[in-house]
């Protein structure tokens, strides 16, 4: 249905897109995922050519939607568009803000246009709200009188640009269950969220888009469950991390102390888990310091938001050597403290970098 290829589209300098290609069968939902300022936006503008692509094609049922001989308004008319902010016309009422488009675009009679687009508020729940202006409805009312307005154009696809992003939360429900519905009706969507609940239930398909890239793509259970790749795991886990390079027996125990207590502070991890956190860190590099004089380490520590884990990760350059084994240490007491408050440690030697990983108990345990 819809053949994207190569497609590329930069603001001066500025690179938003970087040669992205895809494929949209009929039927299709397809969430579109990632952090803000990746062009996930951008993208469905492009699709719709309300940014014009730099370089690529767009082929819309074999049609090139780049071709100065096509029909670009009647192809938008089949890929109709959603926005955030509605865009409703301020002096129409809901069911005018439908017909109008009936009537000039479509060549529809005023009653043919009007029965058209009550049987539509109707079935996203409005129809008591036909005579309503737009200052008259609530944010997720007015989100609904959009996507109608979309639907009365008899769209073939519809793009979402994050539908949701500008509703109460409150509202949030209300709009998403008529997209729900949509998709059950097998709808063509192309939908950016970041509802991500939503996106793995209602979704054939998700993308996760990262530097203007495609840079993930697959099922809900894919992407959501087994993420293959490492800013995917970061993005779907919401893992924030700090990382400390030590590159003497001098290094300054206070200034590293005070950025992970700053770290647990920006993430409001209780106080008892900061806490064993600084402890943890404390028992490692003391254990450590002896490599101080050969070679740096590297001290990393993960958080996800979304399992309340938290992991550290130890690295150092060298031969293989765990200094957690137990069977070289004199001082048992550090080990035990670490065993204590690690529900896992493990250690690897990875291409010459011998990486110590600390999985400590959960947060809301700590």
């Amino acid at each position: 249905m819809i053949k994207v290829e190569h497609l590329s589209k930069s603001f001066g300098d500025l690179n938003v897109l970087k040669d992205i290609s895809l494929t949209v069968a009929k039927g299709e939902v397809i969430s579109i995922i990632g952090p803000s300022g990746t062009g996930k936006s951008t993208f469905l503008r492009c699709l719709n050519l309300l940014e014009q692509p730099s370089s690529g094609s767009i082929m819309v049922d074999g049609v090139s939607l780049l071709d100065h001989k096509s029909d670009v308004p009647r192809i938008r008319q089949r890929m109709n568009m959603v926005f955030q902010s509605f865009n409703l016309f301020s002096h129409l009422t809901a069911l005018e803000n439908l017909t109008i488009g009936q009537i000039r675009l479509l060549g529809m009679d005023k009653h043919e246009a009007a029965l058209k687009s009550m049987e539509i508020l109707k079935l996203v729940g409005l129809a008591e709200k036909a005579d309503s202006f737009p200052d008259e409805l609530s944010g997720g009312q007015k989100q609904r009188v959009a996507i109608a307005r979309c639907l009365a154009m008899n769209p073939e696809i519809i793009l979402f640009d994050e539908p949701t992003s500008a509703l109460d939360p409150t509202m949030v429900s209300e709009v998403l269950a008529v997209i729900r519905r949509l998709a059950r009706d097998g709808m063509t969507m192309l939908i950016v969220t970041h509802e991500m609940d939503f996106a793995r239930d209602v979704s054939s398909r998700v993308l996760y888009m990262d530097e203007g890239l495609i840079y993930e793509e697959g099922t809900p259970q894919q992407i959501f469950e087994e993420p293959a790749r490492e800013k995917t795991r970061a993005f779907i886990n919401r893992i924030r991390s700090f990382n400390y390079q030590i590159t003497s027996l001098e290094y300054d125990l206070y200034a590293m102390n005070a950025e992970i207590e700053n770290f647990c502070e920006r993430h409001i991890l209780p106080k008892k888990t900061r806490h064993n956190l600084l402890l943890m860190v404390e028992e490692l590099l003391q254990i450590h310091n002896p490599l101080l004089d050969k070679t740096a380490l590297d001290l990393t520590i993960f958080y996800s938001e979304k399992k309340e884990t938290l992991e550290l990760i130890l690295e150092h350059q060298g031969e293989a050597i765990n200094l957690l084994d137990k069977d070289r240490l004199p001082d048992q007491l550090g080990i035990s403290i670490i065993n204590h408050l690690a529900k896992l440690v493990d250690y690897r030697l990875i291409n010459g970098t011998n990486r110590v990983i600390i999985q400590m108990n959960h947060t809301h345990n700590a």
